[in-house]
């Protein structure tokens, strides 16, 4: 699929078929989520892979009371026969840029002894990744959502998938092909997707 046909074709998607995903596609969007930038090449992201009947309800069991009665949209949800969880590591930046070649990055940016760093770029280039993951999906014929972990149930996908303490997931990914039926399209449906020259400011805000 030609690269422009990918990133606008790219929908959330939240209706899926009961139908299996090829385990070699899943590899190829796991192997280009790797290809994603990272700061000085840390490569602080890590992911957990669902792609089991039974892993796939361990998840949902722990990140919903209502698994047995869903509703539409977590029914829709269930049926993702792969669900990845994109994770990042602060450590992995912290120990990087504190490698002899960072030394520069740490004076030019003034944090000789804290993070030289205004935003958590451990989070950005996981979610970086993460778009690569949905794209790759497109690319293959699927559908994909990226959707935010609750809170309050991220103890319980913790300790039911025994992810290390130093490392925090950024999101959920469901993956799988999408429904025959059409349904109600999210946001996009009702929100104007924002004019390019509404959103870009050349040299500055007028």
């Amino acid at each position: 699929m030609e690269f422009q046909d990918v990133v606008r074709r790219r929908r959330m998607v939240r209706d899926y078929a009961d139908r299996p995903v090829a385990r070699e596609q899943v590899d190829r969007m796991l192997d280009n989520a790797t290809r994603a930038p990272s700061a000085g090449f840390s490569q602080g992201w890590s992911f957990l892979v669902l792609d089991t009947p039974d892993d796939v309800r361990r998840f949902w069991r722990a990140t919903s009371d209502d698994v047995d009665e869903p509703d539409r949209w977590l029914a829709g949800m269930m049926r993702a026969p792969v669900v990845v969880v994109p994770c990042s590591s602060r450590a992995a930046y912290l120990e990087r840029y504190a490698e002899p070649d960072k030394d520069g990055t740490r004076r030019r940016n003034g944090a000789p002894a804290g993070d030289p760093w205004t935003v958590p770029y451990w989070h950005m280039d996981a979610a970086m990744a993460s778009l690569l993951i949905l794209q790759t999906a497109v690319d293959e014929g699927l559908g994909a959502c990226f959707f935010g972990l609750p809170p309050h149930r991220e103890p319980e996908v913790r300790e039911e998938f025994t992810v290390p303490d130093d490392v925090d997931p950024v999101g959920v990914i469901t993956i799988g092909h999408r429904a025959e039926r059409t349904g109600a399209k999210g946001s996009p449906a009702t929100r104007r997707r924002r004019p390019v020259d509404e959103v870009v400011h050349r040299g500055g805000w007028a």
